[in-house]
């Protein structure tokens, strides 16, 4: 069995993954409710313009105007603001396992994630996740959004990692298909247990004793055939 390229790299979503999504249909629902304004017509104003939001091309001041504050309100765009910032919510053991596998292999991690600057940022330094995650590959920082192919080959130059020394994690089937079709190691998340068993067939495991160890991906090296064998990740203590 040859051993190939360490998994030197983790690569991210946060909305779904990390933290609960930043402004999704839920969130806008309650928005909704809690001034008393017409789901159906936000929702529409939301769809026509959150693209660019995303992309860094509006500022969320831009993006209320033409989605909430298009007619007068009775409420002031702050407290709407205050509203969405309230919306995000921890995932404290997904936190805790991206914690634990940056310490235990010595990983560089990465956010390749679809949002909006001010989100983004109130997101970050809410929930400290510069402690855990080294840089940003924010649609609105680079101007790129999942699913295009860019915005993760821009992710695989700024971290200088080939795609078969990283794994991915996001919560949307999509964006991990185009991920693996770039030969990175992707994972649907769905919860905590499933993410885990998937990272332990990948051969990662968890030991809050342990830290050093190096993550490595093997094939098997002697499969003859033509679909490619599965691969396997062993680790062994440095």
């Amino acid at each position: 069995m040859s051993i190939e390229p360490l998994i030197t790299t983790l690569f991210l979503d946060i909305g779904g993954v990390l933290l609960t999504n930043g402004w999704d249909h839920i969130a806008r629902r309650k928005a909704a409710e809690q001034f008393q304004i017409d789901e159906t017509e936000i929702n529409e104003r939301h769809h026509l313009t959150f693209d660019t939001y995303e992309e860094g091309k509006l500022s969320l001041d831009e993006y209320l105007d033409r989605v909430v504050f298009y007619n007068p309100r009775s409420f002031t765009k702050q407290a709407f603001k205050d509203f969405m910032y309230e919306q995000s919510k921890p995932y404290p053991e997904m936190l805790e396992l991206v914690h634990d596998l940056k310490m235990r292999y010595g990983l560089n991690v990465a956010a390749v994630s679809n949002e909006g600057r001010e989100l983004t940022i109130h997101r970050i330094h809410k929930f400290e996740l510069n402690k855990i995650i080294d840089f940003f590959i924010s649609s609105c920082f680079v101007h790129i959004r999942k699913p295009d192919t860019d915005i993760y080959k821009l992710a695989l130059d700024v971290a200088q990692a080939r795609p078969e020394q990283v794994v991915y994690i996001d919560d949307r089937p999509m964006f991990v298909d185009v991920a693996n079709s770039l030969g990175i190691h992707g994972i649907q998340h769905k919860d905590l247990d499933s993410t885990y068993t998937r990272l332990a067939e990948l051969g990662a495991t968890l030991n809050h004793h342990a830290h050093g160890e190096q993550w490595h991906n093997a094939s098997n090296a002697n499969s003859h055939s033509i679909t490619p064998p599965m691969r396997h990740i062993t680790t062994h203590h440095a």
